[in-house]
C-alpha cells in the first residue's frame, strides 16, 4: 500500500478506519462544515480523497521514494493542521512538501523549510525543540498552530485552481475553530497571503479594502467580534529563498518575535 492507513498506529495520526472519508468537492464542504472539533475536522483532513491528481500523486510518491529515504515508510495522505489547540499565533503555509510532509505526515516537518521554519520558532519560544524530523519526535508548538491552504503535496508545488477551491473549506473551518483565541496570523509567502484573505472573510473578520500588498514584515489590523489581530506577511523559508540570502534567520527571527509580543 503507498499510503498508510487510517488507525494503524502512526503517531498523532487523528482518524480511524471508522473517519468519513471526502471524495468530492461537495463532501469536503459537508464534512468541513459539520466538524464541530478541531479533532474531527484534522481527522477528516487527513484521510480526504477529493482530488483525483492530488491522490495519485501523493500516493506515488510515497511509493517509489526518495532515495535518501528510500527505507522509510511514508505517509502518502493528506497532512492536517497541527499544533496548539487553542493558538494565539496560526502560522499559514502553501502546501505540504512531497518528501516533507507527505513523508512525515506533519506539515513543515522532514524538510528544509521545516529546519529553518522550527529553529526559529524554538528561539522565538513558540516550539519545545529546535528540529522536528517526524510525527512523534516530541517536537510541540507553544501557543501556535500550523495549516496549509491545500493539504496534499502538489506536483511542482502548483496546486491547480480548482484543487485549491476544493480544499479551501477545510482551511476556513480550522480558522473558524481557532479563531477565539488566535491574536496574530502569520501567512508564509505570498500564496498564503492570497489563499488566506477568502478563509479569514469565510471564518468572519472584516478584512480592509483594497486588499493590502503582501510584505516581508508587512501588519495588517483586522477585527473578530470584539476582538483585535494582526495578519502579518513572512517570506516563505525555501531553500529558493534562504539560499538566495531573501530569507535570513534573524528575518524569521524578528518577524516571530513580533508575532509572539502582538499575540500576548
Amino acid at each position: 500500500m503507498s499510503f498508510v492507513p487510517p488507525g494503524t498506529g502512526w503517531p498523532e495520526d487523528p482518524a480511524t478506519a471508522d473517519t468519513p472519508v471526502a471524495l468530492d468537492p461537495a463532501d469536503v464542504r459537508h464534512l468541513a462544515a459539520g466538524s464541530g472539533t478541531l479533532a474531527e475536522l484534522t481527522a477528516a483532513q487527513s484521510v480526504c480523497r477529493a482530488c483525483p491528481r492530488l491522490v495519485e500523486w501523493r500516493e506515488e510518491v510515497a511509493r517509489v521514494k526518495r532515495r535518501a529515504f528510500a527505507n522509510e515508510t511514508y505517509w502518502g495522505r493528506p497532512v492536517p493542521g497541527w499544533g496548539d489547540e487553542r493558538p494565539s499565533i496560526l502560522l499559514v503555509g502553501l502546501a505540504p512538501a512531497a518528501h516533507g510532509g507527505n513523508r512525515t505526515g506533519r506539515i513543515f516537518t522532514g524538510d528544509r523549510s521545516g529546519d529553518w521554519l522550527f529553529a526559529s520558532l524554538h528561539r522565538c519560544g513558540l516550539a519545545a525543540q529546535e528540529t522536528s524530523t517526524h510525527a512523534g519526535d516530541g517536537q510541540r508548538l507553544i501557543g501556535a498552530r500550523v495549516v496549509a491552504s491545500v493539504r496534499c503535496a502538489p506536483p511542482d508545488n502548483k496546486p491547480t485552481p480548482e484543487e485549491k477551491a476544493t480544499c479551501f473549506p477545510w482551511m476556513a473551518r480550522e480558522i473558524t475553530l481557532v479563531a477565539p483565541t488566535v491574536r496574530v496570523i502569520v501567512a508564509l509567502g505570498g500564496y498564503a497571503w492570497q489563499a488566506v484573505w477568502p478563509a479569514l472573510k469565510e471564518a468572519g473578520y472584516e478584512l480592509p479594502r483594497p486588499r493590502p500588498p503582501f510584505g516581508h514584515g508587512t501588519e495588517v489590523p483586522i477585527k473578530r467580534g470584539d476582538a483585535q489581530v494582526t495578519l502579518m506577511g513572512c517570506y516563505h523559508p525555501s531553500q529558493q529563498n534562504t539560499f538566495t540570502g531573501r530569507v535570513t534567520a534573524r528575518m524569521l527571527d524578528d518577524v516571530f518575535s513580533r508575532a509572539r509580543s502582538l499575540a500576548v
